[in-house]
């Protein structure tokens, strides 16, 4: 059997990244917004022993033009912690990661939030640590402009520490219960946090026992150099972006050597990069499904999707000349450079980038699944990888091929589990349990 084994989360972005995906023979149209095709889904992922169900988030939807939203099935959604909390209630192991923002949000909410996830679910919730690219979410939040870069990451460090500080509001055995002489909980295991920074201030203690995993697993997505060393410093999953092997393998390098110049274990923190995963009887069917879908893309809506990507309004370009010279903005550091990246590698024209970004631009593996193998082994074996954030390209169907198919050829590899090991997401992906930093022992 290998030294190593795949890690897999499910990307649910909140149902497919694809843009197309609605509109695809045999989809269901509604899943994005349909709790029984998604609790349908996520008993199929856990039959086939994914690690965690990953949901995205987005806090604004006029960040388009409205004749490319009115083709987007992400414009409503569930709030992805109601979502999961419901879930919990259907699965029995599968871990559960949800996104919150730490530019539009309080410390004290998240940290309960996720607390409470937990619980409900035996201890299965992560939480996906994002600072929000998207400048229109500003507006909803009582703000004109979007945070800087640069202070959107100085208050997420301040951000997880107070996060994971309430957390650690309890002792683990605080909570007594005497029936007999009344005693509910012992006040000395208790630690008031008395926060006092530059971004945030917070009193606690956290109203919630500490979690059973004593700290959901903490992901992280950025790949921007503040992300990096974000991830590096606090991260235990990191959703990597890089499209090509070569790329996977400098961040994956780049990301564990600054773990070990920090003195943290690399073993403590698995890279996972997103991959679009189109499976077919041959590598001729596989790549029909993939033409199919993004015929299905409006340009409309990828132009749109181009702008978000670039910061600018793609819509003023040539469709049919190379990408321009694309100034930096304010939005996301790593999403406009990966675009870039792949216009100059395959010297697509706008409209053909465009296209491309409008259903998936990233690490995408088309073929049978025999070829899928292939390549997520070489990823894993050349330490370009841990496992995949794998996304689907229509629901139910690329899903439940993938775990019928893909699954079961890398189990015969003894490249993935066969059975759960463990109960909680700590467990799934081998992390330790953090200990209490005010109750230690």
């Amino acid at each position: 059997m290998p030294a190593k084994q795949l890690h897999l989360g499910a990307f649910m972005r909140p149902i497919s990244i694809h843009t197309g995906a609605w509109r695809y023979p045999g989809a269901w149209p509604d899943a994005n917004f349909n709790l029984n095709a998604y609790a349908r889904l996520i008993r199929k992922l856990e039959e086939g022993k994914f690690d965690a169900f990953f949901m995205a988030d987005h806090y604004a939807v006029l960040n388009m033009p409205v004749e490319a939203l009115k083709r987007s099935h992400t414009v409503t959604s569930f709030e992805p912690l109601t979502l999961l909390s419901a879930l919990a209630m259907v699965t029995e192991r599968i871990g559960l990661i949800a996104t919150a923002s730490t530019t539009y949000n309080d410390a004290w909410h998240v940290a309960r939030k996720f607390a409470s996830l937990d619980h409900i679910s035996g201890g299965r919730a992560g939480w996906n640590l994002v600072t929000t690219a998207n400048p229109d979410a500003a507006l909803n939040f009582g703000q004109d402009e979007h945070m800087a870069h640069g202070e959107r990451y100085k208050r997420a460090r301040e951000f997880f520490e107070v996060v994971t500080g309430l957390w650690d509001s309890f002792a683990d055995d605080a909570f007594i219960r005497d029936v007999e002489s009344g005693l509910f909980w012992d006040p000395a295991r208790m630690h008031v946090l008395g926060h006092k920074g530059e971004e945030l201030s917070v009193r606690g203690p956290l109203n919630i026992a500490r979690p059973i995993q004593g700290w959901p697993v903490i992901v992280q997505a950025g790949a921007s150099e503040a992300g990096r060393q974000i991830a590096a410093e606090t991260a235990e999953a990191v959703f990597g972006a890089s499209a090509t092997i070569e790329e996977a393998r400098a961040f994956y390098a780049d990301v564990k050597g600054r773990m070990d110049r920090l003195g943290r274990n690399r073993e403590h923190l698995k890279i996972l990069p997103g991959c679009f995963v189109v499976v077919g009887e041959t590598l001729e069917e596989a790549q029909a499904i993939r033409a199919r879908l993004d015929s299905l893309v409006h340009y409309e809506s990828a132009i749109a999707s181009l702008s978000v990507a670039l910061g600018v309004d793609a819509s003023r370009f040539d469709p049919d000349g190379p990408l321009p010279e694309v100034p930096e903005t304010n939005q996301s550091k790593s999403g406009r450079e990966r675009a870039i990246r792949l216009a100059r590698r395959e010297g697509l024209t706008v409209r053909q980038l465009a296209q491309r970004l409008g259903g998936y631009g990233g690490l995408a593996m088309v073929g049978t699944p025999a070829m899928i193998a292939d390549q997520m082994q070489e990823w894993l074996e050349t330490e370009a990888c841990d496992g995949f954030n794998v996304m689907f390209p229509y629901l139910p169907g690329g899903l439940e091929a993938f775990v019928d198919r893909v699954v079961p050829e890398l189990q015969r590899r003894g490249l993935f589990r066969r059975e759960y090991e463990g109960r909680t997401l700590r467990e799934h992906l081998g992390l330790p349990r953090p200990a209490n930093r005010f109750f230690p022992g």
